[in-house]
This record gives structure tokens, sequence and C-alpha cells, in this order.
């Protein structure tokens, strides 16, 4: 009976040994513990979008993500950039496919009231003079957008007198829409037929408003 109260205060010894050596290793923790940051963290993400400089002399990532720095693009992007520390590329080119996918559907639907937010005067009209010669031939369009496939910056412009930007994006989108007469019959288009549409838009603002709303002010294909 001895020998088995030394063996298990010999034990415990041990395992109190063992425990205050973990204890010092490891250390402990109590409660809420705010974990580490590590390197990539909240802190190292944050956003500048005033034109940045990363170590070795690299240019602005926001910049030549989308073109070269030292192109005209690439200049005027960053004058932008100076004049507006809010403008960031990677917004201004998420918002545009927005945009362009608003305003495809807009048109479709015939939606006058959408473009003229969006639109500058010069090229609402076209776009109003198309819908109202539809509506008057009775013509009606059933669309449906599937999605953007390609958008590239193509160029870039600013006027460093007036303040104004200029953007043109090159899209590639895809759609299906069927035109129908007055008597519900298809003349135009077929209904799972899924088409590829080319443009070629330019948006404008002036990087000194307060307004940070872009304006299609051209278009091509």
């Amino acid at each position: 009976m001895a020998s088995q109260m030394i063996q298990i205060i010999v034990l415990a010894a041990i395992a109190l040994f063992l425990i205050l050596r973990l204890r010092n290793v490891l250390g402990t923790r109590e409660g809420f513990e705010k974990p580490r940051e590590l390197p990539g963290g909240s802190a190292s993400r944050r956003r500048d979008h005033a034109f940045e400089v990363i170590e070795g002399g690299s240019a602005d990532p926001d910049i030549s993500h989308y073109v070269e720095p030292d192109s005209e693009a690439g200049k005027a992007l960053a004058a932008m950039k100076a004049a507006d520390p809010d403008f960031s590329v990677a917004e201004f080119a998420h918002g545009a496919r927005s945009a362009y996918e608003m305003i495809v559907m807009a048109y479709e639907n015939g939606d006058l009231e959408t473009l003229r937010r969006f639109l500058a005067p010069e090229v609402f009209e076209p776009f109003r003079e198309a819908i109202e010669a539809r509506n008057a031939k009775g013509l009606t369009v059933e669309a449906s957008f599937a999605g953007i496939r390609e958008v590239t910056l193509n160029e870039a412009h600013f006027d460093p007198v007036s303040n104004e930007g200029d953007i043109t994006m090159r899209f590639v989108g895809e759609l299906t829409s069927v035109v129908k007469d007055p008597e519900g019959r298809i003349v135009e288009g077929a209904p799972n037929e899924v088409k590829q549409q080319r443009d070629i838009w330019t948006f404008t603002r002036n990087m000194s408003s307060e307004d940070p709303n872009w304006l299609l002010t051209g278009t091509g294909g």
C-alpha cells in the first residue's frame, strides 16, 4: 500500500513538472486575444487612390494593370489621379462594365429615362431617334443580357485646362435579342441565339467636379 502511494506521488510530481514546462514554453491565453496581424493584412491592403510608387520605382499598379504607365494613356490616367485623389482606374473599369450592361439593356427596352441619365446630349439624341423610329413601326424587342466577354481600356486623355478626362473602353458583350412586328412575328433575331456585340465607348468627366459620375460621350464599333 505504501509503495503504491509513493508511485502515485511520483507520477503526480512528474505531471506537475511537465505542465509547468509547457506553460513556460507556450505561454498562456486568457479571454479574447487579438490575432497577430499577418503580412498583407488590412493595413497593407488599405487603398490609396493617389498616384502610388512602390519599392523599386514601380509604377502605380492601379494604372499598370490596364495600360503601360509610360504610354500616353498611362500618363493621362496619372494626371486624372493627381487632379482627383479619389479616382481609381479599377473602380472606373468596374463602373463602366456595369454601365455598359445598363445602357445596352435600356436601349433594347426603350428606356429613355435611364439613357438620359448616362448619355451626353449628343449621344442621347441618336439613341432616342432610333427608339422612336422603332416604336413608330410598332416593333417590340425582347432582350436578355448574357454577359460581358471582354472589357479593355483602349485610350485615355486628360485636358489640364478644362480638367476633363476621357477614357475609351472596348466591350464585347453577349445577349439575346428578338424583334417582333405588331402581329408578334419575329423579324429579327432568334429566342435562343446568343449574339456578340462589340462596342468602343468613350466616357468623360470633369475631374475637379464633385459629381463622380461619368457620361457616355462617344460610341463606335
